[in-house]
């Protein structure tokens, strides 16, 4: 399977070319940053694999929740190297990449993916690996709100991932692990071949952003306040 995959959904750029069994990844700063270095470094990975966009089975890129701009980053970018290549696109929850992440790299298999949402709030999912055949579940749905009124799901063994410790750790439910995880390129090539085989690819145009809130940013007046709480 060939394929190429991109997250700029957090301050991380993250970035993957799956050549067969061989996988090239590359990482850089993300948020502003990624528009002017995304493509350049995907043209390199696809060199380096041999590939050329028009022989990739699909476009994997992280749809989000996540940063705004990076979101349109990311879609903007997925629909015009689909469009020109003729290939169809794979959105990825970034969350369920959190969760992708965290089992990879810690072996959990009960996952809350929490990512700093800014705003005083925090993006979450929760996620339940049910072994290879039948991949992950979805335990709760995709939320923001703020640390608070975060709550697990009932049972044992779920752990908090994600980037948003270091903002709200003291916000964040106690108890559970917290491990560091994002949702990388390498996360979503995982995932890929699943939601290949369910038939969640979509045409270029159809390349959309995942926003769950519609206000992307504080007023002033807002910022102030939240200053004035902080220091009270």
């Amino acid at each position: 399977m060939n394929l190429l995959a991109f997250d700029t959904s957090t301050e991380h750029l993250s970035i993957a070319v799956q050549h067969g069994d061989t996988v090239r990844a590359h990482a850089g700063a993300g948020g502003a940053q990624a528009s002017a270095t995304l493509i350049p470094a995907v043209r390199r990975l696809l060199a380096e694999a041999g590939l050329t966009l028009r022989e990739l089975d699909a476009i994997v890129f992280g749809r989000g929740p996540g940063a705004f701009t990076g979101l349109r980053t990311a879609c903007a970018v997925a629909q015009g190297l689909a469009y020109g290549a003729g290939r169809p696109v794979l959105p990825v929850d970034t969350l369920l990449a959190v969760a992708e992440q965290a089992r990879h790299a810690h072996g959990a298999t009960r996952v809350l993916a929490v990512l700093d949402a800014r705003m005083n709030e925090v993006y979450s999912a929760a996620y339940e690996w049910l072994g290879d055949a039948a991949g992950w579940v979805e335990r709760a749905p995709v939320h923001v709100g703020p640390p608070e009124a975060l709550a697990l799901p009932q049972g044992d063994g779920w752990v908090l991932a994600g980037n948003a410790f270091a903002a709200y750790g003291d916000r964040l439910p106690a108890g559970p692990a917290r491990l560091d995880a994002l949702p990388t390129a390498r996360a979503l090539l995982r995932l890929a071949p699943a939601l290949l085989a369910a038939h969640r690819t979509v045409p270029a145009d159809q390349a959309l952003p995942l926003y769950i809130r519609d206000k992307v940013a504080q007023t002033t007046a807002e910022r102030e306040a939240q200053r004035a709480t902080a220091g009270a």
